[in-house]
């Protein structure tokens, strides 16, 4: 699913009219209908509504939610900021279609601030809100009529579901927050979701509780042909459906991968514990521990399926650079399908070399992590993943040291940073963080929308290696999509398991446990709807 931009979204509903037949009034009938239906499953107690219409399309579409709300027996009102014939084309037929089915329904129009001062009764009387003023062509900031009713809107204490966006945020900012924005419970778009749908904090607390409210896509008729994203971003979700295939009936423990994790050091055996566990559990068919001597036994109790290999170790017990010696590296990487190195490694004595020589020496897919992208401060022109499979997840701080550039230089460009260095690099780079990103070497970016903020913890980034490791060793020939699906299965796996506790008690352990209702859970609902944030009770983990 490609991330648009406004221009984009309005490119696409264009060529859909012009070039494949769908009327403007067939789109807007299908986006104020999806709306509706949102509306009554998961606000199925509230029988008064009030939805709120600009003069443009947003208010278009809000007036169809408003016939298809009333259609069954929730009592409508309709407030629109403006007069009757203000409102143009498409958007003034679907209210003189409203008037003539229901022509008892509650419309006001509100032309001024006495206007929209009278609104404070019908927001009162409301059980949900429906916000359709503005949606993704306007630009900020909200003035009039329109800035009082978000004002009042703010506080008011019943539910709000805004219309493609919450009016007065620009859906091309890549901002977290946007001052000037109605306040929004749930937001329901169309055909994809634009930036502001990804990068920002459009909701708050979601329907069950979680951190996040539903931020969902719904498909009104536009076909993909039509639908072209210039800057090559795409959704990580989307990804997913490569772990959704049945497995083949006559598998085996080869079809899915034997994963080498190297690393772990004295003081540090949890980490390759951890991203040992978590590949396991990703559904590799075969999972070995390369580990210092002195930790064999404690990282081979995580789990009896685990194989461990003892490695040499020299100072602070971290790995040495004898293991690289003679046939040694040969028998270590014999039978294996990929590498992940670097969780717990440390960066104590030959640990750094060691790890710059995995990597050189090793022409296996490879995934880098931790004291592993540590060894390559001052040394990064040796990451060439050119002809090969190298997958690199630095948070901020290690991607600040790799590219020679402050943490601060990182947050502001996340996503030109990452896809330059993956293009130079020729590698894919999953650069953690609010909104994590997967770049890729053709230069295309994958943005994640799950996960919270109870994955702040130690061990999180352990847990993603030994998945994204796991994920490439059953989707060797699919690089990119196993890595996008691998960094959205774990944030997804931590939003289930905050469901079930809460975000300062989650540990990354609990992260793990939740997998396998992750790889259940499908982000497309019964209504078609595509769930970007928040968690939908009612899909289930079939």
């Amino acid at each position: 699913m490609q991330i648009l931009t406004a221009a984009e979204m309005g490119e696409t509903d264009r060529k859909t009219v012009a070039e494949f037949g769908v009327g403007p009034d067939e789109l807007m009938e299908r986006a104020g209908e999806a709306v509706g239906r949102f509306c009554l499953r998961h606000y199925a107690a509230a029988m008064k509504i009030v939805v709120l219409c600009g003069k443009g399309n947003n208010g278009g579409d809000g007036l169809v939610a408003a016939r298809h709300l009333a259609h069954v027996g929730r009592q409508v009102r309709v407030l629109i900021t403006g007069s009757d014939h203000e409102l143009k084309d498409e958007a003034g037929r679907m209210l003189a279609k409203l008037r003539a089915e229901f022509p008892d329904l509650w419309i006001e129009a509100l032309q001024s601030e006495t206007g929209a001062m009278r609104a404070k009764d019908s927001l009162g009387w409301a059980e949900l809100i429906v916000d359709a003023v503005v949606g993704t062509g306007f630009k900020p900031p909200l003035r009039g009529v329109s800035a009082l009713l978000r004002d009042e809107v703010a506080g008011s204490k019943v539910p709000v579901v805004a219309v493609d966006v919450p009016s007065g945020w620009d859906a091309d900012s890549m901002k977290q927050r946007f001052d000037g924005a109605f306040r929004a419970d749930a937001v329901v778009t169309f055909t994809s979701p634009k930036a502001a749908h990804v990068f920002g904090h459009l909701t708050v607390s979601g329907l069950d509780g979680g951190t996040f409210g539903p931020v969902v896509v719904a498909e009104i008729g536009s076909p993909e042909a039509a639908i072209v994203a210039a800057s090559g971003r795409r959704w990580t979700g989307a990804a997913k459906s490569v772990a959704e295939r049945p497995r083949a009936v006559n598998a085996n423990k080869g079809t899915f991968g034997h994963v080498l994790l190297v690393g772990g050091s004295y003081g540090k055996a949890g980490a390759a514990m951890m991203a040992s566990l978590a590949a396991l559990r990703t559904g590799a068919g075969l999972v070995t521990a390369a580990v210092p001597k002195s930790i064999v036994n404690t990282v081979a109790r995580i789990a009896p399926e685990l194989m461990v290999v003892p490695l040499a170790e020299g100072e602070e017990g971290a790995i040495s650079f004898k293991n690289l010696g003679g046939a040694k590296l040969d028998r270590l990487i014999k039978k294996i399908s990929v590498v992940a190195v670097g969780p717990g490694l440390s960066t104590e004595g030959d640990a750094p070399a060691f790890a710059r020589q995995m990597v050189e020496k090793t022409a296996l897919p490879i995934v880098i992590d931790a004291d592993a992208l540590n060894a390559f401060e001052g040394h990064e022109k040796l990451l060439d993943g050119s002809g090969r499979v190298m997958v690199l997840t630095p948070h901020p701080g290690e991607m600040a040291r790799l590219a020679g550039v402050t943490v601060k230089q990182v947050e502001a460009d996340r996503v030109g940073l990452a896809r330059r260095f993956a293009v130079d690099h020729q590698l894919t780079l999953v650069l953690k963080g609010w909104r994590t990103v997967v770049a890729h070497p053709d230069g295309t970016v994958a943005l994640n929308t799950s996960g919270n903020p109870g994955m702040a913890k130690g061990g999180s980034g352990d847990i993603l290696t030994g998945i994204v490791a796991a994920m490439l060793s059953q989707y060797p020939d699919n690089v990119a999509q196993a890595v996008e699906a691998a960094v959205y299965l774990h944030g997804l796996a931590a939003d289930l398991a905050v469901q079930a506790m809460d975000e300062h008690t989650l540990l990354a352990t609990d992260t793990v446990m939740y997998l396998s209702q992750a790889f259940r859970y499908r982000v497309k609902d019964v209504d078609g709807l595509t769930w970007i944030c928040g968690l939908n009770k009612s899909v289930g983990t079939r």
